[in-house]
């Protein structure tokens, strides 16, 4: 049987994360990760495990059927790929810094600067968009120390929490754009393999939406529960049970992670009691 050929990251920020992605998808894979591949036991799925801007042109050349990388090392690579989902993790921004002693005065402030990259082909992208003529000065890593033994003046890369540019003296000063991970496909994919990749997707699918919601619970006094019921609309719609206490109903919903605080807050303004909120494993629609 065919199987479907997938390249995540050897190591690094999104490994980890990418290997959980399949094993909550119920896709077992044997431990360790030191092979350069192995399969799965119970899912028509090879891994690959490669260096993170070597997936684009092993997809793009059907070395790999699909990958998962930051979108950032998409847009940088610039292969003949398909980005088909994002993937919620991995997230982070992609920005402008400069010594913290520096006053900024603006995108202007880049006027004949050098800076230094690794992410050449969209900072340039980024400037020519700012009419800003600089200097790129392109490097494989550790680009926060470029300013301090005089590389460069200022640099471009991505940050997640802003603490490594903190201990190497720089502040971010713009952010050009945000990048998160990404499943990539080749644009020559069998229809076999996209067989199995549509049955990928949808398990995949499944987990994201169980980690963007949350299943609630609680106790409504009658005379409200239109009113919160408007305030829960569920997938369809809230399920409603009597409770032994007349005039009170069990309100069972889901709700977006990202929302139940503020309605948790507007719910108990309505008389709703014994609120119970709850991690959703998985969520097929």
């Amino acid at each position: 049987m065919n199987k479907l050929k997938i390249a995540i990251q050897k190591n690094g920020r999104l490994s980890e994360k990418s290997l959980e992605l399949l094993s909550e998808c119920g896709i077992k894979i044997p431990n360790g990760t030191q092979k350069l591949k192995t399969s799965s036991s119970n899912f028509p799925i090879e891994i690959l495990f490669l260096r993170d801007d070597d997936i684009p042109q092993y997809v793009e050349q059907n070395v790999a059927d699909i990958g998962i990388l930051g979108e950032n090392e998409v847009w940088e690579k610039d292969r003949n790929v398909e980005i088909i989902k994002k993937l919620g993790f991995g997230n982070c921004r992609m920005c402008l810094a400069i010594p913290k002693e520096e006053i900024y005065t603006g995108i202007s402030y880049f006027n004949n600067k050098k800076i230094a990259t690794s992410y050449p082909r969209i900072l340039n992208k980024f400037c020519k968009k700012n009419n800003i003529k600089v200097e790129i000065e392109e490097i494989g890593g550790s680009v926060e120390i470029a300013p301090g033994i005089g590389l460069a003046n200022c640099i471009f890369d991505i940050v997640s929490t802003g603490s490594t540019l903190f201990m190497n003296g720089l502040k971010e000063v713009e952010t050009v754009t945000k990048s998160e991970a990404a499943l990539i496909k080749s644009k020559n994919l069998s229809q076999d393999k996209q067989l199995i990749l549509n049955k990928l997707l949808f398990r995949i699918q499944s987990v994201i939406y169980s980690k963007e919601n949350k299943y609630i619970l609680l106790n409504a006094p009658n005379e409200n529960l239109k009113d919160i019921i408007s305030l829960l609309p569920g997938i369809k719609s809230p399920t409603l049970l009597p409770l032994a206490k007349e005039g009170w109903s069990s309100v069972h919903s889901v709700i977006k992670e990202d929302k139940f605080w503020d309605i948790i807050e507007q719910l108990k303004e309505f008389g709703a009691q014994g609120i119970l909120v709850i991690p959703i494993e998985k969520m097929i629609l």
